[in-house]
This record gives C-alpha cells, sequence and structure tokens, in this order.
C-alpha cells in the first residue's frame, strides 16, 4: 500500500475528514496514521511528516502531497470518480470546493467542528447568518441543477467531501436550512463513511483547547461522548 493519509482528532478536524472521505468513498486503499492536537493550534509533531506542520497529508512513497484541496486534485490525477465525469458538473464542483477552501468564515469560526458536542446560539450572529444564506443557495443550486441526491448528482464526488465538515457543523450547531437543504445534511450523515468517522470521533478524549474554542459563541446542551 503506497498511500498514507495523516490526519488529528476526528472530532476536530475538518480539513482531515475531507481527503479521507474523498479515499474512503472512492474505494481507494490507504493507510491512516492519526496524531492527535495537543492545543487547539496543532501539535509540534506534525512538523515530521508536514512541510507546514498542519494536517491532513498524504504520502505516495517519496512523495508528499499537502493541503486538501491538493490532495484532492492530486488523487483525481491518479484515480476516476474524485471529481464528477459532466464537464459542467465537474466545473460547477471545483468552484463550489474552491468557495468552502477559501470562505465562509464565519462559519468556520463561530461553529468549529465537534462531532461530540451538540451546541445552540441565544440568536444567530449577523455574519453567520449571512455564510448559511449563501450556503443554502449554493447547496440548492447543485441539488436542482444535477438532480441529487448529492451535490453534482447520483454519486459522491470531492464537492460532497469538502461539505461534509459542515453538515457536522449544522447537526452540532442546530443550523437550520432550507428543506432541500436539510434532506441533503441527512443524506451524507447517514453514509457507513460519516458513521464510521463519527464513532471513531466518539472515542477518541477531548482535548481543552478544541473544546473552548466550540462554546466559545455557543452554549453546550449535550455530550454524545457520555450518552450510554
Amino acid at each position: 500500500m503506497s498511500l498514507t493519509l495523516w490526519i488529528a482528532n476526528k472530532n476536530y478536524s475538518s480539513w482531515s475528514l475531507r481527503p479521507w472521505l474523498a479515499l474512503v468513498e472512492a474505494g481507494i486503499a490507504f493507510e491512516e496514521k492519526q496524531v492527535a492536537f495537543t492545543h487547539a493550534g496543532g501539535n509540534p509533531e506534525f512538523i515530521r511528516f508536514s512541510p507546514t506542520a498542519k494536517v491532513p497529508v498524504l504520502q505516495d512513497g517519496d512523495l508528499t502531497v499537502w493541503e486538501s484541496l491538493a490532495i484532492i486534485e492530486y488523487l483525481a490525477e491518479r484515480y476516476d470518480g474524485i471529481w464528477p465525469a459532466s464537464p459542467l458538473a465537474r466545473a460547477w464542483a471545483r468552484c463550489a470546493a474552491a468557495e468552502m477552501h477559501a470562505g465562509f468564515t464565519a462559519l468556520r469560526n463561530r461553529c468549529p467542528m465537534n462531532c461530540a458536542l451538540e451546541l445552540r446560539f441565544d440568536a444567530v450572529p449577523d455574519d453567520l447568518a449571512k455564510d448559511l444564506e449563501r450556503l443554502d443557495q449554493l447547496w440548492r443550486e447543485g441539488l436542482e441543477r444535477f438532480g441529487g441526491p448529492f451535490l453534482t448528482g447520483s454519486h459522491f464526488s470531492a464537492v460532497d467531501a469538502f461539505f461534509a465538515p459542515v453538515v457536522f457543523r449544522c447537526i452540532g450547531f442546530g443550523l437550520q436550512l432550507s428543506d432541500r437543504s436539510q434532506r441533503y445534511i441527512e443524506h451524507i450523515l447517514a453514509l457507513d463513511s460519516m458513521q464510521q468517522w463519527l464513532s471513531d470521533a466518539l472515542e477518541e478524549p477531548p482535548e481543552p483547547g478544541h473544546e473552548a474554542d466550540s462554546r466559545a459563541n455557543a452554549t453546550p446542551v449535550a455530550d454524545k461522548r457520555l450518552a450510554d
């Protein structure tokens, strides 16, 4: 097995989830190696395998590929099915994934991924509401244009992997979108791969820095790690 994917905590690492999910859904064999966060900013040990001291990192023999979007593009050069087959759908998917990679700042900052916690806002901040409006618009555009149940049609692709952490954020923070977008959330969450990631995440011990970040803007109402 030549592919190795380095990731951090499944409970918190949204960027790790993206290439992991793309690999699993595409049926590509890889070795998973996990190095846990020691604090909210990362782990000094990441520099052993990552030129940026961040995760995720894909190793293919002597080749190292960092940054989630670059990992996806590298995989797409080697394997079928990473991006949609249709040029139109593929172009849309790349635009949407790039928008997620570079944008939705309020959503990422105010709703850090924490698979274990359920939290609620007293009132949704204006900048977050603006991001949610754009998210809903984007998802509905893909679902309506390409027919669903995935963002570019009947098959999972990299664009769904890029928005998978948002699914966990919507569930965790009780974020409400349109009915069509809510059905998409339910469809992605029901994937065996997402359920496996969630199950693994709930087995991990909490990291205080990330837990504090999760609670910074919203009130915890439940912790799935404490469930029987």
